[in-house]
């Protein structure tokens, strides 16, 4: 079995392991009118039972707490784009955490009037993947960028759109 077999994951499988939706119509409501997203970008709440891997046909999965504590905003920024093209993987596999580390150091070179580049990420951070998520670690031998990590994100895969 070649190593990109092994890495296949159906929907089912996955589906086994992941959490049923933990929020309402209501709640997804006021997150759209709370970060203003446009009516034309078409944003769903999943019905009860859906898992990330089944967003509709032209649709992509997001997770509530990129916005309320992994600072995401649409349009997407080019610092994140590029992390994930070098990476190799979809906005809806990265756990929020990764979002913290990439957003915090894209805030980190703009205060200091830096371009935040793939190469300067990744003297911080390493790719780290788990159940077909995929997050980002710091490096042991990097100098420590972000000191005060949040909450740990327990629910997260619940709270999905």
């Amino acid at each position: 079995m070649s190593t990109g077999e092994k890495q296949k994951t159906s929907a089912e499988d996955m589906s086994s392991s992941l959490p049923p939706l933990k929020w309402s119509e209501e709640t997804f409501n006021d997150l759209v009118k709370s970060f203003k997203f446009p009516d034309s970008w078409g944003a769903i709440c999943p019905k009860e039972g859906q898992i990330a891997a089944q967003a509709p046909t032209g649709y992509i999965t997001l997770f509530w707490d990129y916005f309320a504590d992994g600072n995401f905003r649409l349009p997407i920024t080019k610092c994140l784009l590029e992390v994930l093209g070098y990476y190799r993987f979809h906005l809806s596999q990265l756990h929020p955490m990764g979002m913290v580390r990439i957003r915090h150091f894209e805030f980190l070179c703009q205060s200091m009037g830096i371009e935040p580049l793939v190469d300067r990420f990744r003297v911080f951070y390493q790719l780290h993947c788990s159940l077909g998520f995929y997050s980002i670690m710091q490096r042991s031998a990097a100098k420590k960028i972000l000191l005060t990590l949040p909450k740990s994100y327990h629910e997260w895969k619940s709270k999905l759109f």
